[in-house]
């Protein structure tokens, strides 16, 4: 990697005055994402997968609202995982080496945010192939886009227009259903013709 995601990485994008998101911001993202989950599963939430998690700023917002949930976390900092990855469930892997994890278990909603647009085109197909793979509900892909105004850590960041993404989820068959919120291929015959947007 080019860049360390240290603690000081850390301190100084999610604690310190350039931190990109406040905990009342991350709580909206997770209230979202697990109402769209259910929505469309029809039940609770019961298993999450976040990749690209840092820390596992997630997992409280998680447990908050649905206290049994079951979370792994993947990240590729030696800090996250050697801090917090047995008090929170965190394996050290990258986006890219997602496919080749080969996990078994599938997830009611998988969670990647602020994680893609650092990562390699050829390694976002594989990987958005794999999420709708191991997906049973609803994956909430939270990505920057060409054409957003963007803040924060703009180190390595790839630039890629919308459409790009949004060609890139569908050849997934990753259905998108809210912001940011795509359903699983599985959902696609249970869903009604206008909880879908053409």
């Amino acid at each position: 990697m080019s860049k360390r995601y240290d603690q000081s990485y850390f301190d100084k994008w999610y604690r310190g005055a350039h931190r990109v998101s406040s905990p009342a911001e991350v709580r909206r993202k997770v209230t979202l994402a697990v109402v769209v989950a259910e929505y469309f599963l029809h039940r609770q939430l019961r298993s999450v997968l976040d990749i690209g998690c840092g820390e596992g700023a997630w997992l409280d917002h998680l447990r908050a609202l649905r206290p049994a949930i079951a979370y792994t976390g993947l990240d590729p900092s030696e800090y996250a995982v050697r801090r917090f990855g047995l008090k929170r469930n965190i394996r050290r892997a990258s986006f890219g080496e997602l496919p080749s994890l080969r996990i078994a278990e599938k997830f009611d909603l998988i969670v990647c945010s602020d994680v893609l647009h650092y990562v390699g085109d050829r390694e976002i197909r594989a990987g958005a192939n794999e999420i709708a793979r191991l997906l049973t509900g609803v994956a909430f892909i939270e990505v920057l886009t060409k054409e957003d105004s963007v803040t924060g850590d703009l180190q390595d960041m790839k630039r890629r227009p919308a459409k790009w993404y949004r060609k890139t989820f569908a050849d997934a068959r990753l259905m998108s259903v809210a912001p940011y919120c795509y359903a699983a291929p599985s959902l696609f015959a249970m869903a009604s013709e206008l909880e879908i947007p053409t």
